[in-house]
């Protein structure tokens, strides 16, 4: 079996290269950098493609049994989507697991939620055998937060102070779809992948103050001054996209069911790893 991971270099697509290596499983990871590729585990095919240039990726996909399709967030993800599903197709790819996102329909004014949902339909218009991964947000989203965190002791993403998120870890993400690729599933899986806790802004702060050692507050629920911040570090549409998914968070939340929660065990054979539990082991990385 050849199994070709699409964002194979990235938070979760790493992961599930890895783990699909220590199953020695023949991996093929595309990417449009190079240099990206170097990096690849020992044994792992590194091919150079981009989804924007489709006819870059039929040999990609040439001699591929099965995909991991990881789409990045961009303005033009639904194309990179589609070009993913041509290829798929053509090379009679025999089951496709694609990174969506936990109860995406609740979120389709989301731009990025959107996309997720419109790339489902175009993998079904293909004929191409899919199933779904469904993850809550990663708790390594709090990587890019350091500095805030660690040294100005603030916890800056505006996550909502009176709802509530099942985050998830990026390996137990990258386990689920190891897990439906490589395993008997057959296609048509639609499978949560969320956190054991349903944690607030505040909640997170405090978890950071415990394992870190020091104050770490909640900066608010401003998504005004947040886009403000973030001005200099995204891109206009971007932030945009960000404070719709953020004000959706702050309204609604997106917490998981208990039955989100067993089916996340189910297909990890295991209880998914707590936030509290990786930001110990981050906290201690860190100091």
């Amino acid at each position: 079996m050849t199994v070709l991971v699409v964002g194979g270099t990235g938070t979760v697509g790493s992961r599930a290269v890895l783990r699909l290596a220590d199953r020695d499983v023949r991996v093929r990871v595309l990417s449009r950098s190079p240099e990206r590729l170097i990096e690849l585990p020992r044994g792992v095919e590194g091919v150079v493609g981009d989804l924007e240039v489709p006819e870059s990726l039929f040999d990609v996909f040439r001699g591929i049994d099965r995909v991991f399709l990881v789409t990045p967030l961009s303005e033009s993800e639904v194309v990179l989507g589609r070009n993913a599903a041509r290829a798929a197709a053509h090379a009679d790819v025999e089951h496709l697991v694609y990174l969506s996102v936990h109860d995406v329909e609740t979120g389709d004014r989301i731009p990025h939620f959107r996309s997720k949902i419109e790339i489902e339909r175009v993998l079904q218009e293909n004929g191409v055998p899919t199933s779904l991964v469904m993850p809550n947000n990663f708790f390594q989203n709090d990587l890019w937060l350091r500095t805030a965190i660690a040294e100005q002791g603030i916890y800056p993403q505006p996550i909502g102070a009176s709802t509530c998120l099942s985050r998830v870890d990026a390996g137990d993400i990258a386990e689920a779809a190891i897990r439906l690729l490589v395993g008997d599933r057959e296609p048509g899986a639609r499978i949560p992948v969320v956190g054991p806790d349903c944690l607030n802004g505040p909640e997170v702060a405090r978890i950071w103050s415990r394992h870190l050692g020091r104050e770490v507050t909640y900066a608010g629920d401003d998504l005004e001054s947040w886009g403000n911040a973030m001005s200099e570090r995204m891109p206009d549409w971007m932030i945009e996209d960000l404070k719709t998914m953020y004000a959706f968070y702050q309204q609604h939340g997106l917490s998981a069911s208990p039955e989100d929660l067993e089916a996340t065990r189910e297909i990890l054979g295991r209880e998914p790893r707590s936030f509290a539990e990786w930001v110990r082991e981050t906290a201690a990385g860190w100091s």
